[in-house]
């Protein structure tokens, strides 16, 4: 190691760099030591090192002493010293230089230098150069570089990301874009150069224009709809979110976009789903139960009579027989153009079964002007249509109930217009019949039923039977529907469809109702105490038991009774019961919410569907209705029907249930479309509850097993 060199002169007049500098002072020392940068000083041409701050010293491996006297370039080593040579030899010639430098670390990694290197000029005398020396000062400029390095690739990250996005982001600042991804520019149509700059309000379709405003100057964060103006005129519907960003100035925020036209017309087409017939387009009989209530409720307040057609086409089975299904679905498209093309203003025309459609007629002075109607309808109907080349020509019957005549409410009125077309059918084809209280009747046989049903509620001649429904992902058992059963003295058992609507009419069905209900929830409580899947049971209750007892108080009770908590009880209602007595029905429902207890709507899509009444309640399932289910996935009507209920379900946080899966296509159907449980005899079919048992303890891993 080389030696220091000796320390200069003090002599201000001496030669050399030190005595012009006096940087041997113990001053100077301290000064050097205390800044936050490196220093040092090469003297004359040899550029040897006369001074160093303890941080350049440390820099290049030496301390404040031992770096004296040696050269730049046995301080720097030879590598470092080929790459600054270049610089070294500007500063000789008399400037300054600034450059960086990297430096690999012991312990790995890198740091990052930045050098300024300074010729010290003295004037110039006889016998000597005019450079003294060279001013080094070297400052750790690592934390800046990796920074810009982060913020380069974090930018690099982001423009990778929002290209590869699907979703549509725009960033904007107070309103006025500043980017956007190629999404945004694919969703709108528009080129960058044509958004970049603008406001965002000029995109908006005016409807949503102060939804917006207050959306961005609220600066929220929640997700909501827009409709936003394409290049191309037409328009699309966007979920929208904005964030504002951390750090940046007051305004600048991103927004993502999401299109979601595909959703809004599956829920447009879900919605005219639920109120029309797929095949004839005419309202259904949900959606004709919701406008008759509603026109019999303002005719009642103008003192209006309306007449109810229902009308039900002769022999069309011969036509399906003869011509096929295809044929026959072309004719009741005829018949459906037709009623519509003879209405007139104030009435009202509706698909209510396979061959059965029902008119409305407002305003209608007696029964001799609905009664002309029938006649004109018949006629119209009866005149010849080509079906595949063969000439057909239909007859009907039209039954005909007045409000309030024969009705203050709209089942009452549907009821006795059928009443009126059955009885037309027996007098002859062709006709029409007015409806006379003369054509009710009990019949010997229904006394008899109702006789022997009435000793079955004495007696307690029912027994349920369970059907398991699982999870279509997985297969898994997510429950038991309770089906009761009539052991019927004489028929054997009897399903609930041939003694159910007895029971209903002849006040009956409020105790069978309590004794399913009490059973069901006995025998799960059964199972769970000999540790069996603990799922749920889910029970139905008619219209008519929301009227006619306390079922918030009924069930509360039993559940204590059995000891069954309420999160193993599900309610499944009808549509009917979702309509009628809606403020009562609805704090019902939330009552059982509050309770633990879960409510379905059973058989959606046959009866009152509204979503508007699905917004509204309290609900936790949707349950399609078998008759969707059994002919998919051959029929593509049932399958867009399906298709709607699963997704509007899926809109609405609701579980969508099907039942009547038969076979492996259908569940596989179903699980393509996310549907969340199903049930059907291809799973397993309604068992006494000691087969329920045995099933039970079979499925050790279940799986839902169809055909």
């Amino acid at each position: 190691m080389e030696a220091p060199l000796p320390a200069p002169s003090e002599d201000p007049h001496a030669g050399g760099a030190a005595a012009a500098l006096r940087i041997d002072s113990p001053f100077a020392r301290l000064l050097a030591d205390a800044v936050p940068v490196m220093l040092a000083y090469y003297a004359s041409q040899e550029l040897r090192c006369v001074f160093a701050n303890a941080r350049y010293a440390q820099l290049n491996g030496f301390t404040p002493e031992t770096i004296l006297g040696r050269t730049a370039r046995q301080v720097l080593g030879e590598d470092t010293w080929a790459f600054v040579e270049p610089h070294i030899r500007q500063v000789l010639q008399g400037q300054a230089v600034r450059y960086e430098r990297e430096q690999a670390l012991p312990g790995g990694g890198v740091r990052f230098l930045e050098v300024s290197m300074v010729p010290h000029l003295v004037p110039p005398s006889p016998g000597g150069a005019p450079l003294a020396g060279v001013f080094v000062l070297v400052s750790d400029i690592t934390h800046h570089r990796l920074a810009e390095r982060a913020l380069a690739e974090s930018e690099e990250r982001m423009r990778k990301f929002t290209s590869a996005s699907e979703e549509g982001i725009i960033f904007h600042t107070d309103g006025v874009i500043l980017d956007c991804n190629e999404a945004a520019l694919h969703l709108t149509g528009f080129a960058r150069e044509e958004v970049l700059g603008r406001p965002l309000r000029e995109f908006i379709l005016p409807q949503y224009q102060q939804a917006v405003r207050a959306y961005t100057a609220e600066q929220r964060e929640d997700v909501y709809e827009v409709g936003v103006r394409r290049k191309d005129g037409g328009a699309i519907h966007l979920e929208v979110i904005g964030k504002s960003l951390p750090g940046a100035a007051s305004g600048q925020r991103v927004v993502v976009l999401r299109d979601v036209s595909a959703r809004k017309q599956a829920q447009a087409r879900a919605e005219f789903l639920a109120l029309h017939d797929a095949l004839t387009q005419l309202p259904n009989r949900p959606h004709l139960m919701q406008h008759l209530a509603r026109v019999l409720t303002e005719s009642q307040a103008r003192g209006q009579r309306v007449a109810l057609l229902f009308v039900d086409l002769d022999h069309f089975r011969t036509v399906n027989d003869s011509l096929g299904h295809e044929a026959g679905d072309r004719l009741l498209r005829e018949m459906a153009r037709r009623l519509q093309g003879g209405s007139k203003t104030g009435q009202f025309v509706a698909r209510a079964g396979a061959d059965q459609f029902v008119l409305v007629l407002e305003a209608v002075a007696d029964a001799q002007q609905a009664a002309a109607s029938a006649a004109s309808v018949l006629a119209h109907l009866h005149q010849p249509h080509l079906v595949g080349g063969v000439q057909v020509a239909l007859s009907a019957c039209v039954g005909v109930s007045l409000f309030p005549d024969d009705g203050d409410n709209a089942d009452k009125l549907l009821r006795r217009a059928t009443t009126a077309v059955r009885h037309a059918k027996e007098a002859g084809r062709g006709s029409y019949s007015l409806y006379l209280p003369t054509m009710e009747g009990h019949a010997p046989a229904v006394l008899q039923q109702e006789h022997l049903l009435r000793r079955a509620v004495r007696e307690q001649q029912f027994v349920l039977h369970y059907q398991p429904q699982v999870r279509v992902d997985t297969g898994r058992l997510h429950g038991f529907e309770a089906l009761v059963r009539w052991q019927h003295p004489e028929q054997g058992l009897v399903g609930p469809d041939h003694f159910i609507p007895l029971a209903e009419s002849r006040g009956l069905i409020t105790a069978i109702g309590r004794w399913v209900l009490r059973e069901a929830c006995r025998q799960l409580r059964a199972w769970h105490d000999e540790g069996l899947p603990q799922v749920q049971v889910s029970v139905n209750l008619s219209a008519i038991e929301f009227r006619q007892r306390d079922v918030v108080a009924d069930i509360e009770h039993t559940l204590r009774e059995c000891g069954l908590a309420p999160r193993f009880l599900e309610i499944e209602i009808t549509e009917t019961a979702l309509m009628q007595h809606a403020d009562q029905t609805r704090e019902t429902l939330a009552a059982l919410r509050a309770l633990g207890v879960s409510v379905t709507v059973d058989d959606f899509g046959t009866g009152y569907s509204s979503l508007a009444y699905l917004k509204r309640y309290p609900l936790d399932k949707i349950k399609v209705d078998r008759s969707f289910v059994i002919d998919t996935p051959q029929d593509a009507d049932d399958v867009a029907i399906v298709t709607a209920v699963v997704q509007l379900a899926r809109s609405l946080q609701l579980q969508s249930v099907a039942e009547g899966v038969e076979n492996p296509e259908q569940l596989a159907l179903l699980r393509g479309l996310g549907c969340d449980l199903a049930q059907g005899y291809g799973i397993a079919r309604p068992m006494p509850a000691a087969q329920a048992l045995e099933w039970m303890r079979q499925q050790a891993r279940p799986v839902a097993r169809c055909g």
